[in-house]
This record gives structure tokens, sequence and C-alpha cells, in this order.
């Protein structure tokens, strides 16, 4: 309830929305109900994201459901994630999720991790 009144823990663009579907869609894994992110120490700025299968809901995670799709959101990442967009960019060297953070401090010069 809390939450509700600070906005919305985590937003989707549309094309993460649609990428998702489909990771979903073609999973080899049985049993998937979305996606889990969350945010790991790792890289020369300290934290960095990740985004697995989520085929259940582990004790303490927040469920964002958003344009269809469910994000599961992992207990320890969720004061570093309030108020982030994910989106999805593929161009014609990379593709992947990324994140809008507003609790970003800095980023690292190779963009695998962020400071708060």
């Amino acid at each position: 309830m809390e939450q509700e009144l600070m906005g919305p823990l985590l937003t989707l663009t549309d094309r993460a929305a649609d990428r998702v579907k489909n990771l979903i869609s073609k999973s080899p894994e049985e049993g998937v109900l979305g996606l889990r992110v969350g945010v790991n120490t790792r890289g020369c700025s300290g934290l960095s994201y990740f985004v697995e299968y989520a085929s259940e809901q582990k004790k303490f995670e927040d469920v964002v459901e958003d344009k269809g799709v469910k994000i599961f959101v992992d207990p320890t990442s969720t004061m570093f994630l309030i108020g982030s967009e994910m989106d999805y960019v593929e161009d014609k060297l990379e593709s992947g999720f990324t994140f809008t953070n507003p609790n970003e401090k800095a980023r690292c010069g190779c963009g695998e991790s962020f400071s708060v």
C-alpha cells in the first residue's frame, strides 16, 4: 500500500513487454510465469542488473504486472529498483533489456554496472 503512494516499483515499455512475452513463449523451461529482475554485486561500479526466468514467486518478492506480463522483483533488489523503467533495445551490435533507474548515481564506462 505504501508503494503505491511512492509510485510504481517498476514499469515496462511496450518493447520490453513484447520481448518478455516472446521469451516466455519460447522458454526452454516448463511453467515459466514471467521474468525475475534484480541487482547483483558486480562490475567496476559495484552493481549490475540481472534478468532470469521465473517459474514461481519467491518469498517476499514483489510482482509487477504491466502490459500483460509478470515481472518478479528480487526482494534484496527492491530498494535499488524503485521507480525504474525496463526497456528492450535491439540494434546492429547488441540487444538486451535496459533500465532507466532514478536511483543510479553513476554508471561505469562500459555500461555494465552502476552505483547508487
